[in-house]
């Protein structure tokens, strides 16, 4: 039976591993600059979770490997301890205690004698969650909530801003998440996570988007009134469409000022199908809170000048290969797919199921609203118009 090599990396090459990955590039790609598989990358990130470590660091006021060999040198030559301590201008003392722990006189090695010490130095600091059980509860039941990290830390200032034992960085709720050696919360709660990880991404890893359609009479976002631009008057919209499998798709509308999700089940992708649920759901909302909408150049909006007929609201179009100028809509898209995972038939959901989900995003605090839930700001615009 032929067994494969087992490979190591020094930490010239793990440091490499470590800037590749934090700069976002894949386990393939960190593989192929090493002439290795991607499988042999995974184990020493999956090791702290793809979480890099930090570097460690010798006190000044330690011995150093050079001086143990020193020591060492002088035991085989039968020198005192005293004289030792006087070469390497240390104290008796703390030549003394080195050579106790580490087997004494005939059986010091320095190569030995400083990897212990090393090991012993290795004191990690008691997590915050481990040494309060009732925040700890609060961070796992906001999880399966759904809540990620920075709403839940963003939450927990808002609710408790002078008790500081109440609160958590969401740092310290990651690294609990993906380190199970802290041993604090459990790896189960990962699923309940936006993103469907192993181990932690780099914020820099970014995902592909195919291209888009064109569209006849398109207005661009240019023309679109600077009013807009500042989020500061409510009513203003953006949309798209998410696919899932067998041709099921659902519409997506998220208002600028508050972030206000609205869920829309659509019969198909033709543009007949989503203007007519579009329009359908224009009914739902005061005239004052739908002014203007936002969309990609997907062609399923492009009898746009029956959406505006019906609504008298005004449709914009991104430019092409512009998703970031519907940056609140695509981040929405992001946070659905923990609702509507990729590759899932989307036509068995009902409308209610959809109105759910929605408001349970909805009741998410979020941080561009310093915590508060959109439900929350809508309903401030709501009460504004009355």
């Amino acid at each position: 039976m032929k067994y494969r090599r087992r490979i190591f990396f020094t930490d010239k090459q793990k440091s490499e591993i470590w800037d590749r990955w934090q700069r976002g590039e894949s386990m393939s790609s960190i593989g192929r600059g090493f002439e290795r598989a991607s499988s042999s990358i995974y184990p020493l990130l999956a090791r702290t979770g793809g979480i890099r470590p930090p570097d460690r660091n010798r006190s000044h006021l330690a011995l150093t490997l050079a001086e143990r060999e020193e020591i060492s040198r002088g035991l085989c030559a039968e020198q005192s301890l005293r004289s030792i301590a006087r070469t390497l201008k240390r104290s008796a003392s703390t030549i003394c205690r080195e050579v106790r722990r580490n087997g004494g006189i005939r059986q010091y090695r320095a190569t030995a004698s400083d990897q212990a010490a090393w090991d012993r130095a290795l004191r990690p600091k008691v997590c915050k969650l481990a040494c309060h059980p009732d925040l700890s509860k609060t961070v796992s039941r906001k999880l399966r909530r759904k809540w990620s990290p920075e709403q839940i830390s963003g939450w927990l200032k808002r609710a408790f801003p002078k008790e500081l034992h109440k609160q958590v960085s969401h740092e310290t709720i990651y690294r609990s998440l993906y380190i199970q050696a802290r041993g604090v919360l459990k790896k189960e709660l990962l699923e309940h996570l936006r993103a469907k990880h192993t181990i932690r991404r780099s914020k820099h890893a970014s995902l592909k988007r195919n291209g888009l359609g064109q569209i006849k009479n398109a207005v661009s976002i240019s023309e679109r009134p600077a009013s807009v631009e500042d989020r500061a008057v409510p009513g203003h919209w953006e949309g798209d469409l998410i696919g899932g499998s067998k041709n099921s798709y659902i519409a997506t509308l998220v208002e600028r000022h508050s972030r206000y999700v609205m869920l829309v089940k659509v019969a198909n992708k033709d543009t007949e199908s989503v203007v007519s649920a579009l329009i359908k759901q224009s009914q739902r909302l005061p005239r004052e809170l739908y002014k203007t909408l936002t969309w990609d150049r997907g062609k399923e909006l492009a009898d746009h000048p029956r959406l505006t007929l019906a609504t008298k609201v005004d449709v914009y179009f991104c430019d092409p290969q512009s998703p970031w100028q519907r940056g609140s809509n695509e981040n929405t898209n992001r946070l659905l797919r923990q609702y509507l995972p990729r590759g899932t038939d989307l036509s068995v959901h009902s409308q209610a199921k959809l109105s759910a989900i929605a408001r349970q995003l909805n009741e998410r605090p979020r941080k561009t609203l310093q915590y508060q839930t959109p439900a929350e700001k809508f309903a401030e615009c709501v009460a504004s118009i009355s």
